[in-house]
């Protein structure tokens, strides 16, 4: 087994700047550099093309940009610098965007580098947690299986809350684990996780809990020291979750609803209904008032509903698999050999409880998105790629050492095939692409296999390169899915990594989400212009020609080009929603081309926003923060989103927006069809607004956006 690497003495001077080019003193001399060349091959990777994205989420690129703007906005995480709503999140994750932008100025990169910058942090932090105790090729192969996981690639690429969660879970049990290894810095590892553990919670909600049951578990049978200190360690560390968490929220709920923004996502205006409600069980049950679709309740049979199959096999079907399941056999089956090899240790021993804290957050995680009947997208599973890749580093180290052994040798080999298997398997679901690899990594899996079974055990050399074959084989598949990933643009709310073809229809298994209508409101259609059949019209305005591959419901390939950047966005190199690139290009937008996205704004819808636009609180209001993101990006003025992210928040009420308009705060309507899951203008009060103007203003067409001048009755 391998021993604890112990830290070296604290460096003074010019010491600092020579340990951190060579690294610890008792590291081989290829250490160092092969962990900063991991570093920089991951950004420069998660760099590549990254503006073909554009303003990739308009929803929270809106948000970031009006947090750039107003520090109001920022700390509530307000849709727009007026804070007419929020988003329907907590704001952390917005906040490091918003910070770039407020330095750099509004664009792609401002908004994107910082989620690229959290994904080569991720890595860094999973190879210390795994190098402390397996060594440093243990570390190295954790980040590099994490860097390359198509869904990690995606999602550090992209402006979603999902990169800071999973960063800062990473963080969380590199902390718990500093923690059971005793010492005098007990206490301050386990707080620094709680502090983690809070921040998470900032960033999405109750999802950062997924991970704290089995991780807390692990601390109080594990850790060092009397049952008494564990358990007032875990209350300190608790109390510091409930600070850093509890403080923006006491915040929030405190401040008069009359001066703060409308919470998005919630019926009553409250942030613990949101968080507990259609953020919290409401994803777990499918009762999820204020949903997409507006539903309240499940929507399904047995096995099913609205977001797809649920059951164990979800994470390995055809919409999931290549965004996550590449290595998770792998990973479980060195689960249970990590297990095995330390059965027999100590209660403290720190490479039984490293399996135990890695394996707990995969399981539970595992668990949860399999079978939770709510909102489920494929790119969630991100939060599983630090956790698997942990376990492929660990279980690989600890059966390389006990090669010798038959029965490791034997469970490296079956691992060798089992991954080079299911990479085949994933592989044959796009048989028209790239259709050698498929049966190259086959064949390169189970000539690692052998070798690991039988050269393993007697020659080291050859050993290692039956292990070098096997990894190579088994990074192979992700890693094609990777380069097709970054080699495209993805926008929109619901985005998939790889390539075309590579997940079930629209991503839902063939189902559109319950109550959707098929159309962005008027101005701001599906991307491509979907009619909801499958027939796109739209053009993309990005300066690239690329077509969409992207899949909606029943198989139906859209026709002709995606959305692209909303006017005004930057234009440097973006291709459309899928970049048409030799060798590996060929992902779509993602899923359904890149779902619900910003309005598609001309120039002459542009030039009416902006005309006085200083004399008006918010240039324009329409139903769904998606149509007002497009605008507002556009013209960098705030834009009311009625109803906020669906069209079906009470918020504001017919009576507030003709205050609004009778205080002259509002001056166009912009008018919608179908909206994003309320029907004509949204339910209840969004849908009289929308009655009201009609009948109150007279209606121009701008563009191709229906306008009404809210300055001017008939």
């Amino acid at each position: 087994m391998t021993t604890l690497n112990p830290a070296a003495p604290a460096a003074r001077g010019s010491d600092r700047l020579a340990r951190l080019r060579r690294g610890r003193a008792e590291d081989a001399p290829w250490v160092r550099p092969a962990f900063l060349g991991l570093l920089a091959a991951t950004g420069l990777l998660y760099l590549w093309n990254l503006s073909a994205s554009g303003y990739a989420n308009s929803f929270y690129s809106a948000a970031v940009q009006a947090g750039g703007e107003s520090w109001k906005a920022f700390f509530f995480g307000s849709l727009d610098a007026a804070n007419a709503i929020t988003v329907d999140k907590p704001p952390a994750a917005l906040w490091p965007m918003a910070l770039s932008v407020r330095l750099f100025g509004l664009g792609s990169w401002q908004i994107l580098v910082p989620e690229v910058l959290m994904g080569v942090a991720t890595v860094g932090v999973l190879y210390a947690a795994v190098r402390r105790r397996f060594g440093a090729g243990a570390g190295l192969i954790a980040g590099l299986v994490l860097a390359l996981t198509p869904v990690a690639a995606l999602m550090f690429r992209f402006n979603n809350p999902d990169a800071l969660l999973a960063l800062l879970m990473t963080v969380a049990a590199y902390g718990v684990l500093r923690a059971l290894e005793g010492g005098p810095g007990t206490v301050k590892w386990l707080v620094g996780a709680g502090v983690a553990f809070g921040f998470a919670f900032l960033a999405k909600t109750l999802q950062a809990f997924l991970i704290l049951p089995p991780l807390a578990l692990v601390y109080a049978v594990c850790a060092p020291g009397g049952l008494g200190r564990r358990i007032r360690d875990l209350a300190l560390a608790g109390l510091a979750l409930l600070v850093s968490a509890g403080w923006w929220v006491a915040l929030v709920e405190l401040w008069p609803a009359s001066s703060r923004p409308y919470v998005g996502g919630s019926q009553n205006n409250s942030f613990l209904e949101l968080t507990f409600g259609y953020n919290g069980l409401g994803r777990i049950n499918g009762n999820e008032t204020g949903s997409v679709g507006g539903g309240g309740g499940p929507g399904g049979g047995a096995g099913g509903g609205r977001w797809g199959e649920t059951g164990i096999g979800r994470m390995f079907n055809d919409a999931v698999g290549g965004q996550i399941s590449w290595l998770l056999p792998a990973a479980l089956l060195l689960l249970v050999a990590g297990l095995v090899v330390t059965r027999r240790a100590p209660r403290t021993d720190t490479a039984r409880s490293a399996f135990l804290v890695w394996g707990g957050a995969l399981l539970i995680t595992l668990a949860v998105f399999s079978f939770m009947a709510g909102i489920f997208h494929e790119y969630y599973t991100i939060a599983l790629a630090p956790y698997a890749a942990a376990l492929v580093g660990m279980g690989a180290s600890v059966l390389w050492e006990e090669r010798t052994r038959f029965a490791a040798s034997a469970a490296l080999a079956v691992t060798a095939a089992v991954t080079a298997w299911w990479a085949w398997t994933l592989l044959g679901r796009t048989p028209d692409w790239l259709p050698w690899l498929r049966w190259t990594v086959l064949v390169a899996g189970a000539a690692a296999a052998l070798g690991l079974l039988v050269a393993g055990r007697v020659d080291r050399r050859l050993g290692l390169a039956a292990a070098g074959l096997g990894l190579a084989a088994g990074l192979a598949g992700p890693f094609a899915y990777t380069l097709a990933t970054v080699d495209t643009g993805h926008q929109g709310s619901i985005v998939t990594a790889g390539p075309s073809g590579g997940r079930g229809p629209g991503g839902f298994g063939g189902r559109m989400p319950g109550g959707f209508g098929g159309r962005m409101p008027e101005g701001g259609q599906m991307p491509g212009g979907f009619d909801g059949q499958g027939q796109g019209q739209g053009q993309s305005q990005g300066q690239g020609q690329g077509q969409s591959q992207g899949r909606m419901p029943g198989g139906t390939p859209p026709q002709g080009r995606p959305q692209g950047l909303p006017q005004g966005a930057p234009q440097g190199g973006f291709q459309g929603s899928r970049g048409e690139r030799p060798g590996f290009g060929g992902g779509g937008g993602g899923g359904m081309g890149g779902l619900l996205n910003g309005a598609n704004v001309g120039a002459e819808a542009k030039a009416a926003l902006l005309k006085d636009a200083g004399s008006y609180t918010w240039v324009a209001a329409t139903v769904g923060a998606q149509n007002a993101a497009g605008y507002q990006l556009a013209t960098e003025k705030p834009v009311m989103a009625i109803g906020g992210f669906n069209g079906s928040d009470p918020s504001p009420t017919l009576a507030q927006f003709k205050q609004y308009v009778a205080e002259g705060k509002v001056h166009y309507f912009i008018g919608s069809g179908e909206g994003n899951g309320g029907g004509p203008g949204g339910p209840g009060g969004n849908s009289e607004i929308s009655a009201w103007v009609a009948a109150t203003f007279e209606k121009t067409t701008v563009g191709s956006a229906t306008f009404y001048d809210l300055t001017e009755e008939k």
